[in-house]
């Protein structure tokens, strides 16, 4: 299960990332691709070339998750692009694990509660 409450933002790798990385691999093209804190309280998504499987990496206080996400029929709704990396939230990335497109246009849009006094 995926640990969302762990993470402040997410972010996603723009275009295809090569699969065989590992955890060291990935936190280094953070680091270093995208100029970010690998051990940030964030999730960084990573997608296959065939947009058929995802990575997730997450740093946890002492130690590293790294899930993976593979589909048996279909394909994730991934932005194209190369070495770009775009924030997302956690809703649209739950829409993204779900197999729908990060923009939803029909979704209800996020409220603020507020206190009336």
């Amino acid at each position: 299960m995926l640990v969302e409450a762990l993470s402040d933002r997410v972010y996603l790798a723009a275009g295809s990332t090569d699969m065989r990385k590992s955890i060291d691999t990935l936190a280094v093209l953070v680091k270093e691709g995208f100029k970010l804190d690998p051990f940030s309280s964030s999730l960084f998504v990573f997608c296959s070339k065939d947009r058929t499987r995802l990575k997730i990496l997450l740093w946890d206080h002492n130690g590293w998750w790294l899930y993976l996400r593979r589909l048996e029929k279909g394909k994730f709704d991934w932005p194209e692009g190369s070495n770009k990396v775009t924030s997302i939230t956690r809703r649209e990335l739950r829409w993204l694990l779900d197999g729908l497109p990060i923009k939803q246009r029909h979704a209800h849009p996020e409220v603020t509660a507020r206190l009336l006094l």
